[in-house]
């Protein structure tokens, strides 16, 4: 799978018009109706601690690599049957690509 490179810039304003109504980024603050994003990559699917996870997230146990990110946020409820997340997705790839690059600076 070959990922275009990503713009963390345009990334920032896609999370922010598209991810932040549920999803943050900062170290320390608390989950909104999804969970804190801090730590994303490396960690295990349904790990964060103190957020209420869909069983079918829990069970995924896929572990957050570009890759894996690139493929769940095109269709969520695709990669993750059951998932309690609504978002339809990024159908385009440059708009996932710009999205994680965004996400690997922001959640180190």
């Amino acid at each position: 799978m070959t990922i275009p490179a990503g713009d963390a810039t345009n990334g920032a304003k896609l999370f922010k018009t598209r991810c932040a109504q549920c999803h943050v980024v900062e170290k320390g603050e608390p989950h909104k109706v999804g969970p804190n994003l801090n730590g994303l990559f490396g960690r295990s699917s349904g790990s964060a601690a103190g957020f209420s996870y869909s069983a079918a997230m829990e069970k995924k146990k896929v572990v957050w690599s570009e890759e894996q990110m690139f493929i769940y946020l095109e269709n969520p409820k695709k990669f993750v049957p059951g998932t309690k997340m609504v978002f339809a997705g990024f159908k385009k790839e440059q708009d996932r690509a710009d999205v994680i690059a965004y996400l690997k600076q922001a959640t180190k």
